[in-house]
């Protein structure tokens, strides 16, 4: 009998892809405690194995993946013990590893800022970059512009404002796994939570007065860098004094249903542009209302009066503490359930993979790897 190979197919009905993610080495991939960009790469990850495809995770040694791993570093730089390190020369060298590899995949999905941008020229059309950080930073206008054909994805519109016209191919909220944080429907910690870093522009000290102005008990979770220390000592520390304010800290994945889940609200007073803020998606995942700054992502991960409220001021922030605490917790879980999971952002990546591949494939034809309904004899690699 003829041995005919049936390509399997993927959550979205086309075959699976040989995808590359290339995370940054700052922090684990998830990281250990605090940190956002390398565990948005952990979730895009298992989500993309567990529907089948193929990944390839580029990332320092410690990473915990479904992925396969190609280790670059021994471990992450933020909590690497010695004294003097690169992060440039750390870069470049797993840029000079993918560089060897890089015809082995379909796809080539970048979280690593612009620094790949001199080094994968050739292949831009088969990349996907999304960009994590903040846009509105001297220099960075020339830099798109120099290598404008890498497609870029946004992980909120507000973070595109300083960059509109860069080459936007798509917009993805961040998601994380279902079951990351578990729904808590009746709180009983009977305060206020703050999860991030001790840092002027997250605002932990708008965050203690809120609280006190509301009445409430507030705790804060927050790692303090070093570059922080100092507004951590000369304006924070001193505010620690009240009774009714608990700094507990940096904590890791495993604390955040409890600290979460059992607190009234938590309270985002950023004063930054946030490009997204996943600390907002994981209060949700617990059901746990938001009360947050209008600033940079907000309204558009905040739905007013269903999953926070949205404020301008402290006195604001205070008055709606009350609100906030009769909003459904269920709801809250629902909106998370429908919006913000790791299943739902990763599908979006895929179809975003599919069709950059069709626009790069020769004269618009599809292989098997890009189509939808491709062939049914298995071709994965493009090539370069």
């Amino acid at each position: 009998m003829r041995d005919i190979r049936v390509t399997p197919f993927c959550w979205d009905g086309g075959p699976p892809l040989k995808i590359a993610q290339i995370a940054p080495l700052y922090e684990a991939v998830p990281p250990k405690l605090y940190g956002g960009t390398e565990r948005v790469v952990a979730h895009i990850s298992d989500a993309l194995v567990a529907q089948g495809h193929d990944v390839t995770l580029f990332a320092s040694a410690e990473a915990r993946s479904a992925a396969r791993l190609v280790a670059v570093r021994d471990s992450a730089l933020r909590l690497d013990p010695a004294p003097m390190k690169s992060e440039l020369a750390s870069h470049l060298y797993m840029m000079h590893r993918l560089r060897e590899q890089a015809a082995q995949f379909d796809i080539l999905h970048f979280h690593t800022d612009l620094i790949h941008f001199p080094f994968f020229e050739s292949l831009a059309e088969r990349s996907i970059t999304t960009i994590h950080g903040r846009l509105d930073v001297n220099d960075l206008p020339i830099a798109y512009a120099t290598w404008f054909q890498y497609p870029l994805v946004s992980i909120s519109m507000s973070q595109r404002g300083p960059l509109r016209a860069a080459n936007w191919v798509d917009n993805i909220p961040h998601g994380i796994p279902h079951d990351l944080c578990s729904f808590t429907p009746r709180p009983n910690g009977g305060y206020l939570a703050f999860l991030g870093r001790i840092a002027p522009d997250k605002r932990p000290d708008r965050a203690i007065q809120i609280a006190k102005l509301a009445g409430m008990k507030l705790k804060l979770a927050a790692k303090v860098d070093p570059f922080d220390r100092g507004y951590f000592e000369d304006v924070i520390a001193p505010m620690l004094d009240d009774p009714d304010v608990e700094f507990v800290g940096e904590i890791a994945d495993a604390d955040k249903s409890a600290f979460l889940g059992n607190a009234t609200a938590l309270l985002f007073p950023i004063d930054w542009p946030e490009p997204f803020g996943l600390v907002m998606i994981e209060a949700m995942a617990c059901g746990t209302p938001v009360i947050a700054w209008r600033c940079g992502s907000v309204p558009e991960v905040i739905e007013p009066g269903v999953t926070g409220i949205i404020v301008d001021s402290i006195a604001q922030a205070a008055a709606a503490v009350d609100v906030a605490a009769r909003l459904d917790r269920g709801r809250i879980r629902a909106a998370f359930d429908t919006r913000f999971t790791s299943d739902v952002m990763t599908a979006r990546y895929v179809d975003l993979y599919r069709r950059q591949l069709l626009n790069a494939a020769p004269n618009g034809v599809a292989v098997a790897a890009i189509s939808h309904h491709g062939a049914s004899v298995a071709t994965h690699s493009i090539g370069a």
